[in-house]
């Protein structure tokens, strides 16, 4: 049985080598193995997949004797079956672009996540949910019960065992006390206009200043808008002779990509907080 181990810790030297020895003595097989220490912070991070060799010890085994190495080192750790798939709901408004390629990865094997519910603002992406077998919740938001459809929204979360929410161009803005809620497990996507083209029709705008690259960024959800850790991006070149709709279509190409590798990174536990930015084992 293939295993995932991820770590994160002060850095500072045996990491590696413990690691490594507690593995081999346990007859456990490292596959693959990235590490990355960076200097700037002091933090150490590693993702090591590795097999159970006839004879090794269990899982639940694994987890009781990796604990006292855990403590000697201060690391904040994982291990777990390297296939287990994350338990992710899906929340989206009007344009379903990046829904349903997502849940067509899903549907074809390219994407290892488990979609709970699909939950919407509007229902128009109902029949995309539905076309895929998936939970449709349509959450009306006004100003006046925004608070209580984003309580509807944390009830739903918790009684799914959503592990992974991801705005896909949901176009509601989350309260700093959800964003918080969140940490760590909210994945959004956005066009790399802003903060150049904030607002309305951002192709337009970007059409009208001439622009020769558009793009888009995946990023973890926190309280400060479109500022959270990145942990994707993807651009594409784009030319004079385009208009405006041609330029939102390009958009939604690379919005779409983004968006789905850094779902993929985040369900392959690749993904590494490390302060206000990411380390990404990709």
């Amino acid at each position: 049985m293939r295993m995932l181990l991820t770590l994160a810790c002060r850095d500072q030297p045996g990491i590696v080598g413990s690691v490594g020895s507690f593995l081999a003595e346990r007859h456990c097989n490292i596959l693959e193995s990235a590490q990355f220490g960076d200097i700037g912070t002091g933090r150490f991070m590693m993702r090591v997949l590795f097999e159970r060799l006839p004879g090794a010890t269990s899982l639940q085994e694994l987890r009781a004797d990796f604990a006292p190495l855990a403590s000697r080192f201060a690391m904040s750790w994982h291990v777990d079956e390297a296939d287990r798939r994350p338990r992710v709901l899906i929340m989206v408004s009007r344009q379903d672009h990046c829904l349903n390629d997502l849940l067509y990865r899903h549907k074809v094997g390219a994407l290892a996540i488990d979609p709970v519910a699909v939950v919407s603002n509007h229902r128009d992406p109902e029949p995309v949910a539905r076309h895929y077998g998936v939970d449709f919740f349509h959450m009306p938001v006004t100003p006046e019960q925004k608070r209580a459809a984003e309580d509807e929204l944390l009830a739903l979360i918790e009684s799914t065992g959503t592990e992974l929410v991801v705005l896909a161009r949901y176009m509601q803005i989350l309260t700093n006390e959800t964003c918080t809620a969140l940490e760590g497990r909210a994945i959004n996507i956005h066009h790399s206009f802003l903060p150049s083209f904030k607002g309305a029709r951002p192709y337009h705008q970007a059409h009208e200043r001439g622009v020769k690259l558009i793009g888009a960024t995946a990023h973890y959800v926190t309280p400060d808008l479109d500022e959270g850790p990145i942990i994707d991006q993807q651009v594409t070149r784009v030319t004079h002779a385009m208009s405006p709709e041609q330029l939102a279509a390009a958009g939604r190409d690379v919005e779409c990509l983004a968006l789905a590798n850094a779902v993929r990174y985040h369900a392959e536990r690749r993904v590494f907080l490390d302060g206000n930015k990411t380390v990404v084992f990709a």
